[in-house]
């Protein structure tokens, strides 16, 4: 594929995370949102280390959005600490974070980037856990159009890719996959379950 296009690619998922995350921080901002500390940050530390990973197995400018993303999620992260957020730390939380920062050691004494990802990839859909629950639960606490940039976000991610391999691609697919079943399964449960429950 045209070089070109991969970079209008990376462009458009750039613009999709920023469109996605500007009305997240304006909210936290002026004190509606108020994230968890320790999810942000789990999620910050596995983005920018897939991010460096897939820079290493040539994703080229197809890690760009991705990159973008975990500097953007650390930020959410100090933003949630300064006022404070939901800083409650579990042991589920400490042993997420620990294994995220053992895919480091990982990836220097395999010196292969793919096991890195591989389990950073899992790290951050087992993340998922409880948002999916509370979709299910309460559909219309969650808004579809984030988590639909998102979705986006990542097709664009994917087509930007200059290289091909699971390296590059586990992370951004599966997290599309994840997107996507969240925004059918609350469309589903909005249209069964009442707004007032």
């Amino acid at each position: 594929m045209d070089p070109r296009i991969k970079l209008l690619f990376s462009g458009l998922a750039i613009v999709i995370t920023f469109t996605a995350f500007i009305p997240y921080i304006r909210g936290i901002l002026a004190g509606r949102i108020r994230p968890h500390l320790f999810s942000w940050l789990i999620w910050g530390t596995t983005t920018l280390i897939v991010f460096f990973a897939q820079l290493e197995a040539n994703g080229g400018t197809g890690a760009w959005p991705i990159g973008i993303s975990g500097v953007i999620t650390v930020y959410i992260a100090f933003l949630s600490f300064i006022k404070r957020g939901d800083i409650s730390i579990t042991r589920l939380d400490r042993l997420f974070f620990s294994a995220a920062l053992l895919s480091i050691p990982c990836w220097y004494f395999t010196s292969n980037p793919m096991w890195a990802v591989i389990l950073l990839t899992i790290i951050d859909l087992l993340g998922f856990g409880p948002t999916i629950r509370k979709a299910y639960d309460h559909p219309f606490e969650e808004s579809i159009l984030f988590i639909f940039l998102f979705f986006i976000r990542n097709t664009f991610a994917l087509l930007a890719l200059e290289s091909y391999s699971l390296t590059t691609v586990l992370f951004p697919l599966s997290i599309c996959i994840v997107c996507l079943f969240l925004v059918l399964l609350i469309s589903y449960r909005r249209r069964v379950v009442p707004a007032d429950r």
